[in-house]
């Protein structure tokens, strides 16, 4: 089993994992140039250690307004991870604004989309 404490919240990000989840939840209204690979480089060794046994990568982006284009190659970078472990992707808590941007550039078809925790928790059933 990996080192990695099961909850680690920095500036940026709060990540927490429970059984084959991993929450990933940005902390700040935006995520731009500064923020995506600093939030990549916390995450990433939660979807290594994690591997197979990952079976749902839920970005919680309920704290967030503004995504540049690094914070949205961010969400498809940790989305192929995702996909190479057999795991779902679901996006939770997305602003009419940043689901308008992520419908956009194609992202959001990526991802499953929970409006509300009701809908997430189904998700992750």
């Amino acid at each position: 089993m990996s080192t990695l404490p099961d909850q680690h919240s920095s500036s940026l990000v709060t990540i927490t994992r429970q059984g084959g989840i991993l929450l990933v939840k940005p902390t700040g209204p935006s995520i731009g140039q500064r923020e995506a690979p600093i939030i990549q480089g916390e995450v990433q060794p939660y979807l290594d250690a994690m591997g197979k046994d990952l079976k749902s990568l839920v970005l919680d982006m309920s704290t967030t307004t503004f995504m540049s284009s690094m914070g949205l190659g961010m969400c498809i970078a940790f989305r192929n991870t995702a996909a190479a472990a057999k795991a779902d992707s679901i996006l939770f808590g997305l602003s009419k604004e940043l689901l308008g941007l992520l419908s956009m550039m194609k992202i959001e078809k990526l991802y499953k989309i929970a409006k509300d925790q009701k809908q997430l928790d189904k998700l992750l059933k």
